[in-house]
């Protein structure tokens, strides 16, 4: 009797004392949540002067008119009827995009007798609040511009256009094309003195009925057919297909497999002066061959076979011929 009075003292104490374990583990794993939810909760420095500058946002009466601007501002101001920005400023009841739609409130800046500091200079600020600026309203248009080679390489929008002296009054271009390209492209600019090239520097051709500057998802930002195959296609249209039988390079290389797009020595802007060596870099025997039929000449290559599209002459595809044989499509 005594011993089972014991046994369940024991278990009684034992069940306590587990039941402190319990407990302490439980305010810790609380006070653990408690201390994260705090860390997670309580903003950095960083933070929260990040969160005040977003909150204080321009009041109504922040804004003096482009009326008064121009009172400083004249030149600017006659000609602004002539930007492109000015349909915007006639909108909702004259509300539109004025020179506060830019360049941000201006009261602050009159007050200050005219202090530089007190007001958004394009001129003077850095790649990325220009383009910010501008994508607030540009956004739908250039979507893909901060991973476009100009956005990467923090070419802004002002570094190509002039909003009040812009030569193109279109597009507000400091410059108009090709010159302005030709400004950093350097090295295109002598591909088109080629005896061969694209009629560009004789205006009828620009670089962005090829390239979009703003960005595109395609290598050098060049823009797409409407059928989404090479921009070369919506000139050449005879090349676009679709084909029976389609010429594999033509739609994983692309145009450039063959051709030099802006200018070069060759006729038909072919990378080779010899149609034949041109081919054969891909049709020709190799340990590392991967191209399909045929892997080399069928016959010799004297004169008379000089050229293999004598007789391969629907080489961009086919609609009858595997390879490409001359046909009556």
């Amino acid at each position: 009797m005594h011993r089972r009075r014991s046994l369940t003292h024991s278990r009684t104490a034992a069940s306590q004392g587990n039941w402190s374990v319990r407990c302490a583990l439980l305010m810790a794993l609380l006070g653990a949540g408690l201390f994260s939810a705090t860390a997670v909760a309580a903003p950095t420095k960083e933070a929260k002067t990040a969160r005040v500058e977003t909150s204080q946002k321009a009041l109504p009466g922040d804004y003096v008119g482009q009326e008064v601007c121009a009172t400083c501002h004249e030149e600017i101001g006659k000609k602004f009827s002539s930007n492109a920005h000015a349909k915007l400023a006639e909108a909702h009841g004259k509300n539109g995009v004025t020179c506060e739609g830019c360049h941000g409130p201006g009261k602050a800046h009159v007050d200050g007798g005219g202090d530089v500091t007190k007001i958004f200079n394009p001129a003077k600020a850095t790649a990325k609040e220009v383009d910010a600026k501008c994508l607030g309203c540009h956004q739908g248009q250039h979507a893909n511009f901060e991973r476009s080679g100009h956005g990467e390489a923090n070419v802004s929008c002002v570094s190509c256009h002039s909003i009040h002296a812009g030569e193109d009054p279109e597009h507000l271009l400091k410059v108009a094309q090709p010159r302005l390209c030709f400004q950093c492209h350097t090295d295109i600019k002598p591909q088109f003195s080629m005896p061969f090239h694209h009629k560009v520097e004789e205006g009828l051709m620009q670089c962005s009925d090829c390239h979009n500057p703003h960005g595109t998802f395609g290598r050098k930002g060049l823009k797409s057919a409407s059928q989404q195959d090479a921009i070369c296609t919506k000139c050449h249209t005879e090349t676009a297909g679709p084909f029976v039988y389609e010429h594999d390079v033509v739609k994983t290389e692309g145009c450039t497999s063959c051709h030099t797009p802006h200018g070069g020595p060759n006729p038909r802007l072919l990378n080779r002066a010899n149609v034949n060596t041109l081919c054969l870099q891909c049709h020709s025997p190799s340990p590392n061959f991967t191209t399909g039929l045929p892997i080399g000449p069928a016959h010799n290559q004297n004169q008379q076979y000089q050229s293999c599209t004598i007789c391969h002459t629907s080489i961009h595809g086919s609609n009858t011929s595997p390879i490409f044989f001359n046909s009556t499509e």
